[in-house]
């Protein structure tokens, strides 16, 4: 079918079209400027203002559940998860043998442990198998401390599972008034490189044109074709994801 439809374009377009078509190509410049449409993203405010949850799976939560979708075997034993333990249950199942819940404000009913994690020595050392810290780091001022205190907690052989903010807007939420960072794969590697070993890091980013500008846009995931969100382009660091271990298992 495809080469069918090729021979007809063949037959109806003329080849010097066909040949300056195929130079503008070549060169990046197709379509020609002043061809572009852009249609209903032809505004200066968003089609949603909260990264597109009021429309389906937000494009930043299909990459994170990816993310932990590919690592669920690491969510095991005691895990820690920050705010809520939606992710915990969801891909550690019966593998989770005791689920904490880290909040930083008193009031959250399923919270286990109220604390800032650049002020937690409440919090023992040695004694998490797993944490998941998905889209929080941002949030915190003194990164390098909350690093430190994230490896201080997780016991010998234990892993953090962590995401943060590339590309983006912010909250407009209560959360948007500490938003404090983005970072990119760079950052993050120096940053975690700093507390845990080069060898028991893995950084990896998600993301290309399309699907960050979807989510600036506030689109849903479903809004475009998973060829498209499962495209990877190093130039587009939508979301940031990191797996560390510590030493000592």
């Amino acid at each position: 079918m495809k080469e069918q439809t090729g021979n007809i374009a063949r037959k109806l377009v003329p080849a010097p079209i066909r040949h300056w078509i195929g130079e503008l190509w070549n060169q990046k410049l197709w379509p020609p400027v002043g061809w572009i449409r852009f249609g209903s993203l032809r505004r200066v405010f968003p089609i949603s203002r909260e990264f597109g949850f009021d429309r389906g799976l937000p494009v930043d939560r299909y990459y994170i559940e990816g993310f932990l979708s590919v690592n669920t075997l690491d969510i095991m034993g005691r895990v820690l998860e920050i705010g809520d333990n939606n992710y915990t249950h969801r891909f550690g199942k019966d593998r989770v043998t005791q689920s904490d819940v880290l909040h930083v404000k008193e009031g959250n009913p399923i919270a286990t442990i109220v604390g800032d994690l650049t002020c937690a020595d409440h919090i023992p050392s040695d004694f998490f198998d797993c944490i998941i810290l998905t889209q929080t780091l941002h949030l915190i001022y003194d990164v390098p401390l909350a690093i430190k205190t994230l490896c201080r907690i997780l016991k010998p052989g234990g892993v953090l599972l962590a995401t943060f903010p590339g590309i983006t807007n912010k909250a407009q939420d209560e959360w948007g008034a500490f938003w404090c960072w983005s970072f990119t794969k760079l950052s993050a590697r120096l940053l975690f490189e700093e507390v845990f070993p080069a060898t028991n890091v893995t950084i990896n980013s998600y993301g290309n044109v399309l699907s960050t500008t979807a989510f600036l846009y506030g689109l849903a995931a479903r809004e475009i074709k998973r060829s498209e969100l499962d495209y990877h382009d190093p130039d587009y660091e939508l979301l940031i994801t990191v797996r560390a271990m510590k030493p000592g298992a």
